[in-house]
């Protein structure tokens, strides 16, 4: 089903030939469009990038934050298109006022800055922006890490919120010139196998070995026109889990048919790789051979054919059960209840939703396998539309009916399930979704309180099928029904009513509009003579998730207010972490006094405490800032890792001022209370690292750690202490 090559390839004529020549990066979708949007000429594939694009966008748990943050710097009006939505936290079901007090301020800062704000329930964010926004060329930056519109021609990119206030205040996006992998598409896909499918089996085959980490999917192949769009996007959406940095697709008469329905049409034009493109590999998937897939707890990349699993239920499921018990450290969670006496799995609950499941031929098509059928009281089903436009056409062609016949419940345009803010299930659950991620705890549930639950990922078909089969683990291959589609007709009218477009019309009299929630970030001291960071928490495990670090779910209300937030940091992973911190920075006089003695620091040096954390390779999933902005808040002040598992939680990292560190050195271990001395911090960061001090039992070693490659303003804001003095230093200077 799918091939794996390492290695420079030129790609000519549908063909890849092995090659050292790597001048025919030029030929590649990826350099068309970056090269558009690149402030400076790409002289060479070691070039800096400094790109603009052409549109941010953000949601309900980041847009505060980052207006917050841009306005600290001086934000006049937004520069480009800024996109405000509102799917996160749609429910104002938790805190009181404070989500719908966020929405105002939404809303009141879209006027100010001349923004355009999306009300709550009317779309996704990634559904709007491919709806109204994203076309052939482009380059979006979005604060959500499944920021992907790669279907549709467009570089799109999910980053922390500091990345989008950089554009927001006429700064760059740097990064170097990325790897570029050819994704060959060929064949055609079985009836009963979706896009959810083929992205589990791209994920399963390069996430562990980290062969995609940080760089571009490019999709080529006859394989691609076979896609119907949607199908496309579903893909598309999926490749975050690749720990990819973007994606991009060519484009053909699919994507202007595409884009003529939503009355863009005449944005549309062909991209495609020019013979003699360099890509620094290649996989090739066969679409026909395809089959229905699952990722079992507690990742996407936890792969399996679905026919393993529904003939081999002991076996795969147990081993997955030891492998959950081992990561959650906590023996009572349980799949093999799971199986009946007949060896028949039953699952309690499915859900399609979010900007991967939530479309118009995934929601279809399941209405088709559930007509006339009858769910039953054991499982639920919920379906949420990615959009207003996709829920009115699907009520038109009567597919909302077939759903709602056969005990299925039909929801608005919310991305709870796939953060746990919504659909929780019931403790032991097991649930089947066609969303984003599965990670542990991400579906609500808290381990330390006693609740286990668990997500497996599938396609929108099987979740169908095996809702039409009582809750029994089904796969839609060789299912019985009619998956013919009807042309999707694309009706915008809810948005002319109710979204605000107030872009190029910004008002700067008008008053932003404060919850009591939302607070300013507190001051943030730039790097001083001296740096003693304590070790307050120690995680051993292979890899650390943001949502870990900053669990989701009910938490997501308080992102709005940086010091209440920080009470959640590491919260089910180490929850006396957040102790620690404080007890670290309430007795910093004395541990520095302590550490003056031992070492013998001059009197006259300056010297900072910070918090620092070790991790074997954190920052997997989500952009969210918070996991790097709440250590901060809480004097966190370096983070130690073998690696960093994407580009997005060391960007969050270094904007927030938290040192990076790479401790390569295998054998050197950490634990809590130990402290590290690094002299002269500033010189430290401009060498890229060096030598510190790590003081434990009054005894002390010379040990090296390094920052791993930096540009010229990331050392700046470091040193600055984060992005925004940074910023700050570099707007008075300007004006």
């Amino acid at each position: 089903m799918i091939k794996i090559t390492n290695g420079g390839h030129s790609y000519n004529n549908g063909s890849f030939t092995k090659t050292n020549e790597t001048n025919g990066f030029r030929n590649t979708i990826t350099y068309k469009v970056l090269a558009k949007h690149q402030k400076n000429n790409i002289l060479d594939r070691d070039s800096l990038l400094k790109i603009k694009f052409d549109a941010v966008a953000s949601h309900d748990i980041t847009y505060v934050g980052i207006i917050q943050t841009a306005k600290s710097i001086g934000l006049k009006e937004f520069p480009i298109p800024y996109i405000m939505t509102n799917c996160h936290n749609s429910l104002c079901a938790v805190g009181g006022t404070i989500n719908e007090d966020d929405h105002l301020f939404g809303l009141s800062a879209a006027k100010k800055y001349g923004g355009i704000y999306v009300p709550a329930h009317m779309a996704v964010i990634h559904t709007f922006m491919r709806e109204e926004f994203a076309s052939p060329g482009m380059a979006i930056l979005g604060s959500d890490s499944h920021t992907r519109y790669g279907a549709l021609g467009t570089i799109a990119v999910g980053e922390g919120g500091p990345e989008i206030v950089k554009q927001l205040i006429g700064s760059t996006y740097d990064i170097k010139y990325p790897e570029v992998v050819a994704v060959y598409l060929k064949g055609s896909p079985r009836k009963g196998v979706g896009p959810q499918d083929v992205a589990i089996l791209l994920i399963g085959a390069v996430f562990k070995n980290g062969y995609a980490k940080n760089k571009v999917l490019e999709f080529i192949g006859p394989g691609v026109n076979a896609l119907p769009m949607e199908y496309r996007i579903g893909i598309d959406v999926m490749t975050t889990e690749t720990a990819c940095l973007s994606s991009i697709w060519i484009t053909d008469i699919k994507t202007k048919e595409y884009l003529s329905i939503r009355g863009r049409g005449d944005s549309f034009f062909e991209l495609f790789p020019n013979d003699g493109a360099y890509y620094d590999g290649v996989i090739e998937i066969d679409l026909s051979n395809v089959e229905p897939m699952i990722a079992l707890p507690f990742h996407p990349s936890n792969s399996y054919l679905l026919s393993e699993v529904i003939n081999n239920p002991r076996e795969i499921l147990g081993m997955c059960q030891e492998e959950g018990r081992k990561l959650l450290k906590n023996n009572k969670f349980d799949l093999i209840s799971k199986i009946d006496k007949n060896g028949r799995i039953k699952v309690d609950q499915a859900i399609i939703a979010g900007c991967a499941g939530g479309t118009y031929d995934n929601i279809f098509e399941s209405s088709s396998i559930l007509s006339g059928k009858r769910i039953g009281p054991d499982l639920s089903l919920s379906v949420y539309c990615g959009s207003q436009p996709i829920y009115q056409d699907l009520v038109k062609k009567g597919a909302i009916s077939k759903l709602l016949s056969a005990g299925g419940v039909v929801k608005t345009s919310f991305c709870g399930p796939c953060f746990g803010a919504g659909d929780v299930p019931a403790n032991n659950g097991l649930s089947i979704r066609h969303t984003t991620r599965n990670f542990e705890n991400r579906e609500g549930s808290k381990p330390g309180d006693g609740q286990i639950a668990s997500v497996a990922l599938m396609d929108a078909r099987s979740i169908s099928v095996t809702a039409a089969n009582g809750g029994y683990l089904s796969s839609a291959l060789d299912y019985d029904y009619e998956n013919s589609i009807p042309e999707f007709v694309y009706d915008n009218s809810a948005y002319r009513a109710k979204v605000y477009n107030g872009f190029n019309q910004s008002r700067i009299d008008e008053d932003i509009i404060y919850g009591p929630n939302i607070a300013d970030w507190p001051e943030i001291s730039p790097l001083k003579d001296v740096l003693l960071l304590e070790m307050v928490s120690v995680i051993n495990d292979p890899v650390t998730t943001t949502d870990e670090i900053i669990p989701s779910g009910e938490t997501s209300s308080y992102r709005s207010n940086p010091i209440k937030l920080a009470e959640f940091t590491l919260s089910r992973k180490d929850p006396s972490y957040v102790g620690r911190a404080k007890k670290s920075r309430e007795y910093a006089e004395n541990l520095i006094n302590d550490v003056r003695r031992m070492i013998g620091f001059d009197s006259k040096l300056d010297i900072q405490l910070g918090s620092v954390i070790f991790a074997v390779k954190p920052g997997d999933g989500s952009a969210r800032e918070q996991a790097a902005s709440c250590q901060r808040v809480l004097g966190g002040s370096a983070n130690i890792a073998r690696e960093y598992a994407t580009k997005r939680y060391r960007s969050n990292l270094i904007n927030w001022g938290i040192l990076p560190l790479i401790a390569s050195d295998r054998n050197l271990t950490f634990e809590i209370g130990d402290i590290l001395v690094i002299m002269n911090p500033k010189q430290f960061v401009y060498n890229g690292g060096g030598k510190s001090k790590l003081l434990r039992n009054n005894q002390s070693q010379d040990i090296e750690l390094s920052l791993g490659d930096m540009t010229e303003e990331e050392k700046g804001i470091l040193v600055a202490g984060c992005l925004m003095n940074f910023q700050k230093e570099k707007y008075n200077e300007d004006i």
